[in-house]
């Protein structure tokens, strides 16, 4: 009985336990239930409020964006109603404009109807004067016909050649005054047009010299410069033609020779060998090569863009070459480019005071010296080897007659050539633009040259040291040691002979043999 009541002691334990569990569970239940709609209306109402904050922050923006683009509108339509305002003022003022217009036409229109009016009753009046006139006339002529005793004919042939007598006289005259007066008119307007033209025109007056002074960095780069036993500097100096003085001036060398072309190769190549620094004579050889057809480029360069700063157009391109060399060359002293230049401008200035063809003036300017360019140089004058030169590149014949004439070679036959002619004398006579030794040093060491080149086998000739010494370079295959040898005496024989200098003149000739190969 004890056990039963136990047993049913633990079941109802049992059951409530389940039972308050269960009653547990519930009352859970509903208080997460009650807590998570608490929080969830608590978000609802955050959403709410933050959404009605973005509502009225956009209405905001919206509000803003419309009065802005308001504004910005009503600005263009201020601006369209302004710019018609103005349209409509101008059309009013045309309108008044053309309205005073009509009204003077009609006004003169009227006036003109009038004085035709007056016009033709004018003439009426006259023709009748006219006739009463010639009636007049009629009698007049009757009684003079009768009292001198010639008839109208006679008195008339008589009276003609009476005023031909007393108009030749007048005329003669007049004309004498007229030719004194235009001499004096044109003698002092030449004067005013030759000193307007050299005021207008400024010129550098450029002295060309036979020396280049080439800066180093320090004195170090002359020994590499000298090389081992002067092996470098002999080199660079049969490579170039130019003597290169090395001495005790301090960061400098001297590059002698008297073409300009040979001391700008040398003053080229010498620079890259230097910034490079690798200085043996094969290297030497190379760089001045190269050097050589870089100055060429440069000479093409300086001719294009001449002609480009003169404003003249289609030349032939070997005459735009010889144009660029033109800065290589000078004239008494004076730089041949710069001369050219100078006489251009100034035969383009002359040429529009008197009413000729200013571009080509300027054209035959910039061509009259053409003829001192060429290396190989003929017997023949400058100004005609020029005009062949110019003919042969088919330029105009007033151009080419402007280029022969101007040292009176040829006869003159079109107005530029005496303006060539002047212009030349203009530039030329500048105080300080030439130098008459220079040019005869410089023709005797051309003369020089050209003498020893005449004798076979003989490739290249330097004339350095301002003309005392005179190097020959021979072929190898050519020439014998033992020729050399008697070239050099009959070299010094004729120039001797053909030649005036001032002290000696030291002739080497100089015969190298090369064997050259190449491993592949």
């Amino acid at each position: 009985m004890t056990l039963i009541i136990g047993t049913l002691n633990f079941g109802l334990m049992v059951v409530f336990c389940i039972s308050a569990l269960i009653i547990g569970f519930g009352a859970s239940y509903l208080v997460w239930q009650l807590a998570l709609k608490n929080r969830s209306r608590k978000i609802i109402n955050e959403a709410e409020a933050e959404a009605e904050v973005i509502r009225k922050e956009k209405i905001l923006q919206a509000k803003e964006r419309f009065l802005q683009l308001k504004t910005e509108h009503e600005k263009l339509i201020n601006e369209k109603n302004s710019r018609i305002g103005q349209a409509e003022s101008r059309i009013t003022q045309k309108e008044q404009a053309l309205s005073q217009k009509l009204e003077e036409t009609q006004r003169k229109k009227n006036e003109a109807d009038a004085i035709r009016g007056n016009l033709t009753s004018q003439l009426e009046l006259v023709e009748k004067k006219s006739e009463e006139l010639a009636k007049l006339h009629k009698q007049q002529v009757e009684q003079l016909e009768s009292i001198s005793g010639f008839s109208a004919e006679e008195a008339k042939n008589h009276l003609i050649e009476s005023l031909k007598e007393e108009a030749k006289t007048g005329a003669m005259s007049y004309v004498n005054e007229i030719l004194d007066e235009a001499k004096m008119t044109a003698n002092k307007e030449a004067k005013r047009i030759v000193v307007q033209t050299i005021q207008r025109v400024a010129a550098e007056n450029a002295i060309e010299n036979a020396v280049t002074v080439f800066h180093i960095e320090s004195d170090e780069m002359k020994g590499r410069i000298i090389g081992r036993e002067g092996r470098n500097i002999r080199a660079l100096e049969a490579a170039t033609g130019v003597e290169i003085i090395v001495d005790d001036t301090p960061e400098a060398i001297v590059l002698s020779a008297f073409d300009p072309i040979r001391r700008e190769v040398a003053r080229l190549a010498l620079h890259q060998l230097v910034t490079d620094g690798r200085i043996h004579p094969a290297r030497i050889e190379e760089m001045v090569e190269k050097t050589r057809k870089q100055v060429e480029e440069e000479i093409l360069e300086i001719g294009k863009r001449t002609t480009i700063d003169l404003g003249i157009h289609g030349l032939h391109p070997e005459l735009i070459r010889l144009i660029g060399k033109m800065k290589y060359r000078s004239s008494y002293g004076q730089n041949l480019l710069m001369h050219s230049r100078e006489v251009a401008n100034l035969c383009s200035i002359m040429a529009a005071e008197l009413g000729l063809n200013p571009k080509l003036a300027k054209r035959a300017g910039l061509l009259h010296d053409i003829g001192k360019v060429p290396d190989d140089e003929p017997e023949l004058p400058h100004a005609i080897l020029g005009m062949k030169m110019a003919e042969k590149y088919k330029e105009k014949p007033e151009i080419c007659n402007a280029i022969g004439s101007h040292h009176d070679e040829t006869e003159m036959t079109t107005l530029i050539a005496p303006i060539v002619q002047v212009c030349d004398a203009i530039s030329g006579a500048r105080p300080g633009a030439r130098r008459e030794v220079v040019e005869s040093y410089i023709k005797r060491l051309k003369e020089l040259e050209s003498l020893a080149l005449q004798y076979p086998g003989v490739m290249k000739t330097y004339a350095i040291q301002a003309g005392r010494e005179l190097r020959v370079i021979v072929g190898a295959e050519k020439v014998t040691d033992k020729e050399a040898e008697g070239l050099s005496f009959e070299i010094a024989r004729k120039i001797q002979n053909e030649m005036t200098y001032p002290g000696q003149i030291k002739i080497t000739v100089i015969r190298e043999t090369r064997a050259v190969n190449y491993a592949k």
